[in-house]
């Protein structure tokens, strides 16, 4: 369950995490603008898988779809077209959920989607030198961890499809819960342990080898029913 050692592009994540820590303790950032560009980094996490999916796609074409015990060999669109809508709801319900809780929807006197189709209006400097960061940091793991190894030839788009999720069900507990901070003013405590717990979880769990036992039980219940 626990990573035995941590890889260059973790170290990346690590500091990436921690910038906005420091800007809001010793830089004055703003804690909604940070909270606002921790709902953004659910949406950048799904753009890069969605760019690891078009990889794999135009490098295999197809791959195993693994369902109630069944396998079937389906198209690598079908699974970006089946992630992209099932994860843009997720996204879409954490977002509305985190601008209706912080009290963003009645600062900017809009809806419970507004920020999701608006975007931009809710981003200022702090904010977005901190989204440069995590673009960059996603960026740098997906050459070292993704390309240059080669990982993309072998991997399984079932598995590929699924990374995100683990990381995003913590992510979603721990900025909803920040924004309930954040309607008591106590923004920059929240921050700095949300920053420790979210490094922890993201840095020393192995959620590859957690999504792989699942595959293997999927691929083991299907030659199981075959025979």
């Amino acid at each position: 369950m626990f990573k035995r050692k941590l890889t260059q592009s973790d170290y990346i994540l690590i500091a990436a995490n921690l910038l906005p820590v420091i800007g809001a303790w010793f830089w004055g950032w703003d804690a909604k603008a940070i909270f606002i560009v921790y709902c953004l980094e659910t949406v950048i996490i799904g753009a890069f898988n969605v760019i690891k999916m078009l990889i794999v796609t135009v490098t295999r074409k197809s791959d195993m779809w693994y369902a109630e015990g069944k396998a079937t060999r389906v198209s690598g669109l079908f699974f970006i077209l089946f992630f992209i809508v099932h994860y843009g709801m997720f996204v879409a319900i954490q977002t509305g959920m985190f601008v209706s809780v912080s009290g963003l929807s009645k600062a900017f006197h809009t809806g419970f989607f507004d920020f999701f189709i608006h975007w931009p209006r809710y981003i200022n400097q702090d904010s977005l030198t901190m989204m440069i960061g995590f673009l960059v940091c996603y960026g740098f793991k997906l050459y070292w961890d993704f390309i240059r190894t080669g990982e993309y030839k072998t991997i399984s788009m079932m598995k590929l499809m699924f990374q995100p999720y683990i990381r995003i069900f913590i992510q979603q507990f721990a900025v909803i819960l920040g924004s309930i901070f954040l309607t008591f003013g106590a923004g920059k405590v929240f921050i700095l342990i949300f920053a420790i717990v979210k490094i922890y979880f993201e840095t020393f769990i192995d959620y590859e080898g957690l999504i792989n036992k699942g595959i293997k039980e999927a691929e083991a219940q299907y030659a199981k029913d075959e025979k």
